[in-house]
């Protein structure tokens, strides 16, 4: 019996996952209706639960590929149960970038989880492990960004609209951001299996500061409007307008 629960501890579905999709369902059902008699209350924990469940997807992601690629260490990590506190870096991964999200709407990409390379043969499937979690970025942007590349936002209340689209922008932030080429994020991870050994020894000392590395950057004021002309080119043409992201950033913001 104790064999049995262990194994469905591994495969089953965290509550504390459920609890926290829970609150986004409902903050997003008072967003909807008008429940809330400040809107700002409902975008805010409907964008910051639904914040977290994103994250907690980009995990599973690179787990969930990792054990196809062979690393089977990954069932008894609790990776698959999409419980956030399982993460090998909780801090990175769910904690700073959800404090960042509140104070700069942000969305910043975490650590990864931690994956037994050794077990996983072919650059390939490495690069795929690396790739998985921004790629549920780009899947959860195109999720969020429906009702507007579809043809209907004007279907939506205007709360619910505003913060569907402050969202979508984290979620392209944050694929852009895990996508960069810098140690310690995902794009590099995708490259990393084809570098020569020499360059990967040269590289690694730098990748404990490749997050920070990449946020110093977006402090400087050119850099961070040049980041974010792109994120809302790309939001354009996916039909969210620029005046409905920044809505929902002040709605989020209601403090």
């Amino acid at each position: 019996m104790t064999a049995v629960a262990g194994r469905r501890g591994e495969h089953g579905i965290s509550p504390l996952f459920v609890g926290i999709a829970a609150v986004a369902a409902v903050a997003g059902w008072a967003a909807w209706t008008g429940f809330a008699e400040q809107p700002g209350v409902a975008v805010f924990l409907f964008v910051t639960a639904a914040w977290i469940v994103s994250l907690c997807l980009h995990e599973y992601a690179h787990a969930r590929t990792a054990l196809h690629s062979g690393d089977v260490s990954v069932r008894a990590k609790g990776y698959l149960t999409l419980d956030p506190l399982r993460y090998t870096h909780a801090l990175l991964s769910i904690v700073l970038p959800v404090a960042f999200l509140i104070m700069g709407g942000i969305g910043l990409p975490g650590g990864a989880v931690f994956i037994e390379r050794g077990r996983i043969p072919g650059r390939w499937r490495h690069s795929l492990v690396s790739a998985a979690g921004p790629l549920t970025n780009v899947l959860f942007a195109a999720v969020c960004t429906a009702p507007f590349w579809l043809g209907s936002p004007d279907g939506m209340p205007a709360v619910f609209r505003y913060a569907l689209a402050f969202l979508a922008l984290l979620q392209v932030t944050a694929a852009i951001l895990n996508f960069l080429p810098v140690p310690g994020l995902d794009g590099y991870g995708v490259i990393e299996p084809w570098l020569s050994s020499g360059v990967k020894r040269q590289v690694e000392p730098y990748a404990p500061f490749g997050l920070l590395f990449v946020f110093a950057l977006l402090w400087v004021p050119s850099v961070n409007t040049a980041f974010f002309d792109a994120v809302h080119a790309i939001l354009r043409g996916l039909g969210v307008s620029d005046v409905d992201a920044s809505a929902g950033r002040e709605l989020y913001r209601f403090w």
